[in-house]
């Protein structure tokens, strides 16, 4: 099972779209129109990491790398993400250090976690997987921790969360930070106290050759501000958003009948 996104990033701004309906067609989709990853979520769903067996694997046939974004910041759910294949994995609500500390815990074997480790599983080929090194440090180096950013509490203590090692990638969300605020402004990233939050995480990835993930409409324009802004992994809005939009507009359409 070959981890490719960690290595495109190193090359060039990687774009995606959140998948909320559970289904495989989605990401078959996704992956025909060049997309480089899917945000699997299990946050906003009732689905279960488990559940999600069959949306990895639909990513994992038709190329496109799979994200599972779990519950909440637990070992043995992060770990259980990355077992049935996915490529990484999107940790919501990270508040504190030792919060910061779990996500890193739970997907890197020793010496940068304490994954528990077993050969039978679908992350390592069953056992029957080459690779280059072995199947612990191919893991380390090639699949992605994405804690993320959506609270006040981590723009307060930015500089000391990002600090801690072993993470790959920061996932900023605008509509949780404002929510957290109490001054919700949904996905406008232009508002000033949105895009000072995300040069604070911007100033401390940077150096670190962390990532950073933001959500974009579903234009150029949208994707752009996001990059000029230091994004380098592009949510595409997603596919309850696409539908919903496609949705209104011939609900207007059938309108004018």
């Amino acid at each position: 099972m070959k981890n490719i996104l960690k290595e495109t990033m190193k090359e060039r701004v990687v774009f995606g779209m959140t998948v909320c309906s559970g289904s495989p067609a989605v990401i078959e989709m996704m992956a025909m129109c060049g997309l480089d990853f899917a945000f699997i979520d299990t946050e906003h769903n009732p689905r279960s990491v488990g559940d999600c067996t069959e949306l990895v694997l639909a990513a994992r046939a038709y190329g496109i790398s799979p994200l599972l974004r779990v519950t909440k910041p637990d070992e043995v759910e992060i770990r259980k993400a990355l077992e049935i294949g996915a490529e990484g994995v999107i940790v919501p609500h990270i508040k504190t250090i030792d919060e910061m500390k779990t996500c890193v815990r739970g997907a890197k074997f020793p010496p940068l976690g304490r994954r528990g480790i077993d050969i039978g599983v679908r992350s390592a080929g069953y056992g029957l997987a080459e690779y280059d090194t072995d199947y612990r440090t191919y893991s380390n180096d090639t699949e992605l921790v994405i804690p993320m950013a959506e609270d006040f509490e981590f723009i307060d203590n930015v500089e000391s969360l990002m600090s801690v090692p072993g993470i790959d990638a920061i996932n900023f969300g605008p509509a949780d930070y404002s929510n957290s605020l109490d001054r919700f402004v949904g996905y406008d990233i232009n508002q000033d106290f949105i895009s000072g939050a995300l040069e604070k995480i911007r100033k401390e990835a940077a150096p670190r050759g962390i990532g950073i993930m933001a959500p974009a409409g579903t234009t150029a324009e949208s994707a752009k501000n996001l990059i000029d802004k230091g994004v380098t992994m592009v949510l595409m809005s997603s596919d309850y958003n696409i539908l919903r939009d496609s949705l209104k507009s011939i609900k207007r359409e059938i309108g004018r009948l």
